[in-house]
């Protein structure tokens, strides 16, 4: 602990001034300074309540002979950004997320950190920070939402398909909108923000129960002062994320994703976090873990389920403890109240297998996500396998290309879309977006108007957690590179062989290099700001779509 404002250090005075002024004491600068990192704001539900888990968290640091100090990060909700130029915001707020906390923190040297995050892009870009700045730390989520009576965001998404479709009727749709998101939390199913806080168990970077129990149980605001006081045992045993965020940790993730079923954004942030951890990680690794993976939950958009009902059976250590019945796990790596994984689990179990399959009798041999290579994706696309119609694992459509996702929702609720098609929609990527918008509009589109048994998507951009269907995204190169997806012509017979990892346009080579060779690529318009420089130094969705 060196951080620290020595009193003994008369040079040290101004600083010490400063923070009198704040109303600092001696007693209080004394004391190790953990810097609560919270990205509450009053425009995301995920976030509406992070004041009382920083609160939480303060007592529990306050009790173990620390000073909390908090700072605020930026945080976007994408249902409220979703289906317009907001969105093109959301994946790159997540390196914005990474570089303010890193100013933050080494500009006034906190001696530990507890990370609250608790929506998409805030948590991995916490996660990049606390590789970065490798502090102990720890992270403390605001928990998910509760769904009632099976409902939740992605319903009311595809029942505005329905409505469009004459299957439901306005008051039935607005019912839905009154009743559908009943309070704080992240989305209640297994969406991108409960995927990344149940990986955070995972990866060893936060305690049992952090992915899964509900926001508005006192038992959230319990596990946040037991953050508290676990964040001091960390900084008293100098264990930082470099000792627990190794290779086995990353692929101890890769195998409860798989498990979990969770969202195909988990890849995009896992292999960003392997970047900044200087990890090496591959889209093929993603598959071999797949393969030998059973995927024991099916939770919302998957299944019935949603994650209160997994944490009411054990959370993600219960499902921990059935995959190391097989040794899938790295059972000796680190977790963050220190000790080995093997050790952590011993206190876990499955509590209903109806949520929680026996690692016997699985939902499916293998992991709830599959990458797809072929000349339509020669590096590389990404499905929730979990979440596609048996009836969709294997097809083979005709193409109907669209340059943006609000041309492709067009012509969905036009009816223009039909059974048998392969919905494409291009320019939507990393670069080409830019930002890589997700796909939830149109996905929740062809759902409600009950076409999602016989019609696919890809894109070049992703997909919220929320989508179902065989919605294939992060298609690698994107289109704006030049990739093949930019030659897509209407009338093209695409193939998709999910069990086999295959994506393929069918023409010939030679008929693919010619339309490569007349092709001319739309001019990208003008942009400024954040975006104009996020477009020119992005990777693509192959290496996590991190900025280089």
């Amino acid at each position: 602990m060196n951080n620290r404002l020595q009193l003994e250090d008369l040079s040290n005075a101004p600083k010490r001034a400063l923070m009198k002024a704040m109303g600092y004491t001696d007693g209080q600068m004394a004391r190790p300074l953990v810097g609560i990192v919270n990205s509450f704001n009053e425009i995301v539900p995920g976030h509406i309540h992070l004041q009382n888990i920083s609160r939480a968290v303060k007592d529990g640091v306050l009790t173990s002979g620390g000073t909390p100090i908090e700072f605020n990060t930026i945080a976007i909700c994408d249902g409220l950004a979703m289906g317009h130029e907001g969105m093109k915001y959301s994946l790159p707020s997540r390196e914005l997320i990474a570089d303010s906390i890193e100013c933050m923190v080494r500009a006034h040297r906190f001696d530990a950190l507890v990370f609250i995050p608790n929506c998409d892009k805030i948590i991995p870009g916490m996660l990049l920070a606390a590789a970065r700045l490798d502090l102990p730390c720890l992270f403390m989520s605001g928990g998910p939402m509760l769904s009632t009576d099976g409902t939740d965001l992605n319903t009311v998404f595809e029942a505005v398909g329905a409505y469009h479709s004459g299957k439901l009727s306005e008051d039935a749709l607005r019912c839905l909108e009154d009743t559908a998101c009943p309070g704080c939390g992240s989305c209640s199913g297994m969406f991108t923000a409960n995927s990344m806080n149940c990986l955070c168990e995972a990866l060893g970077m936060a305690l049992p129960g952090n992915g899964s129990v509900p926001a508005v149980y006192a038992k959230r605001l319990r596990l946040a002062k037991s953050a508290g006081e676990a964040v001091m045992k960390l900084l008293e045993n100098n264990l930082r994320p470099s000792d627990i965020l190794t290779a086995k940790a990353l692929r101890n993730a890769l195998t409860v994703d798989m498990a979990l079923g969770c969202s195909t954004n988990s890849v995009l942030h896992l292999f960003a976090l392997a970047h900044e951890l200087g990890l090496d990680i591959s889209l093929d690794m993603v598959n071999e873990i797949s393969e030998k993976t059973p995927n024991l939950c099916r939770l919302a958009p998957a299944g019935v389920h949603h994650v209160q009902d997994l944490d009411a059976a054990g959370g993600v250590y219960a499902l921990m403890s059935e995959l190391a019945k097989r040794s899938l796990l790295c059972e000796d790596a680190l977790m963050v109240p220190g000790v080995p994984l093997a050790q952590a689990l011993k206190a876990h179990k499955v509590t209903d297998s109806s949520v929680i399959r026996p690692i016997d009798d699985p939902y499916a041999i293998s992991g709830g996500l599959a990458v797809l290579f072929g000349n339509l994706a020669p590096d590389g696309a990404v499905v929730k396998r979990s979440a596609v119609k048996d009836s969709m694992l294997r097809f083979t459509g005709t193409a109907r290309a669209f340059d943006t996702e609000e041309d492709a929702v067009a012509a969905i609720y036009a009816g223009n879309i039909r059974p048998g098609d392969v919905l494409v929609i291009r320019y939507e990527g990393p670069a080409g977006g830019p930002g890589m918008r997700e796909m939830l509009s149109p996905t929740s589109a062809i759902v409600g108007m009950g076409l999602d048994e016989s019609v696919a998507l890809i894109t070049d951009g992703r997909f919220s957690g929320a989508t179902r269907g065989a919605a294939i995204g992060h298609v690698s190169p994107e289109a704006a590179a030049g990739g093949p997806i930019a030659y897509v012509r209407d009338g093209d017979k695409i193939k998709i062989d999910i069990p086999s990892h295959s994506l393929e346009l069918l023409v010939t080579g030679e008929e693919l290099e010619s339309r490569r060779a007349a092709a001319v690529l739309p001019e990208r318009r003008e942009l400024r700001g954040y975006l104009k420089r996020y477009v020119e130094r992005v990777s693509s969705a192959d290496k996590g779509a991190v900025v280089i």
